[in-house]
């Protein structure tokens, strides 16, 4: 082959492909911070059975205090959401970390059954805080991947898991008063979402705003989706460990691993349900979920002995929550000029709305036990199941 002695023009290089930071990356910073701020959720739960047992309260009280963080989670919920879609205020997220943790922390270590009820409403409020403005801040980080929507969803259901891991042998060692050892980290994440946001100002969420028509009717068919989701799993956070202890009469350490296996099974369906929904859809995961749920918590009650219900524990979680990170996506894709009132109902006042069906399942477990309880429980997946079957697609009209 001969060289014809033509110049050479060299090309310039082909610019590289711009590269897309793992999930994890994007939303590792909203998924710390929602561990720690649904710590203190999944704290009053783990803390409700040592109140019984420390200090004798019965089933309807027990009920009462998850009742008292419900309502202070859930009825501020919408307002919350609004003024962090129309006032841009997301100083709220570090504020609600604080005031969840300092409250709860205080809790254990007042005497009366009142100052108690108080101090889990104000946590409970401080939830109501983070939620929204989180969950906005998270969805503009995350765009339209529901996996790395899924990150930030797993960090609420890593802070439940944590919480009687960590609570459990503290209140087995030193009684409710441990509760005080949780105020820590509330205060530490709350100083850097605090700093963060005073960095990144209110102008970089403006940039962000999203634009779509709002879609109201799913939105209210999906939100009782969730409604009924939580009801379950509030009722399994609440009376997991009881159903062990009174039933099953199990010790107090294999009652704490059955909660956790509940509560690590949430951890992997919320990120597993990430992945499928972006595989076969937002809408066919929240009914997978639904309709998987039923034959876990059938397998809970009928399996004998206390140690193979765990894996049935680790399934009921699982499915529960493999529809969650979708659920908070597709709340957001149905109100796309609303994601801070979206998020603080399907993150907020739907899941904490399950809270306020407690005192009418302490009532079942007054007459037929925690085992009655898990059996009523059984009946409300297939309801969401049928509603789920009402919900579009979002890009469908």
């Amino acid at each position: 082959m001969t060289d014809t002695g033509a110049p050479r023009t060299l090309e310039p290089p082909a610019p590289a492909a711009p590269h897309t930071p793992s999930p994890w990356r994007r939303m590792r910073l909203w998924g710390i911070a929602h561990a720690v701020d649904d710590l203190y959720q999944g704290l009053v739960p783990a803390s409700v059975p040592y109140f019984v047992l420390d200090r004798h309260y019965g089933y309807v009280a027990a009920s009462g205090l998850t009742l008292a963080a419900t309502l202070g989670s859930s009825v501020p919920q919408p307002f919350i959401g609004i003024a962090v879609d129309r006032l841009r205020a997301g100083w709220l997220a570090g504020a609600g970390v604080a005031v969840a943790g300092v409250a709860l922390g205080l809790s254990g270590l007042v005497p009366s059954y009142p100052a108690v009820w108080c101090l889990l409403l104000l946590s409970g409020l401080g939830v109501a805080m983070f939620h929204p403005a989180a969950g906005k801040a998270a969805r503009e980080a995350a765009g339209d991947s529901a996996a790395a929507m899924s990150v930030f969803a797993a960090g609420g259901s890593v802070g439940f898991f944590l919480a009687p891991v960590l609570a459990t042998p503290a209140l087995i060692a030193w009684g409710v008063g441990a509760t005080a050892l949780f105020v820590p980290p509330a205060v530490l994440t709350a100083y850097v979402l605090l700093r963060r946001h005073r960095r990144q100002g209110p102008p970089a969420a403006a940039r962000s705003a999203r634009t779509g028509r709002d879609r109201w009717r799913p939105f209210g068919v999906l939100t009782a989706v969730e409604v009924i989701r939580s009801i379950v799993f509030f009722g399994m956070n609440t009376f997991v460990e009881l159903y062990w202890i009174r039933h099953l009469h199990a010790s107090r350490t294999l009652a704490g691993a059955a909660l956790t296996c509940f509560l690590a099974g949430g951890v992997a369906g919320t990120l597993l349900g990430g992945r499928i929904a972006d595989r076969i859809g937002l809408v066919r995961t929240v009914r997978l979920g639904s309709a998987l749920a039923v034959p876990a918590l059938a397998g809970l009650l009928l399996v004998p002995g206390s140690t193979a219900p765990l894996l049935f524990a680790v399934l009921t979680g699982l499915t529960l929550n493999l529809p969650f990170a979708v659920l908070v996506k597709l709340g957001q894709d149905y109100l796309p000029t609303r994601p801070g009132t979206a998020a603080g109902v399907t993150l907020g006042l739907a899941v904490s709305v399950g809270g306020l069906f407690t005192p009418l399942l302490g009532r079942v477990a007054e007459a037929h036990g925690p085992q009655g309880v898990l059996t009523v429980l059984c009946f409300v997946p297939p309801l969401a199941l049928l509603l789920a079957l009402l919900l579009p697609e979002p890009g469908r009209s």
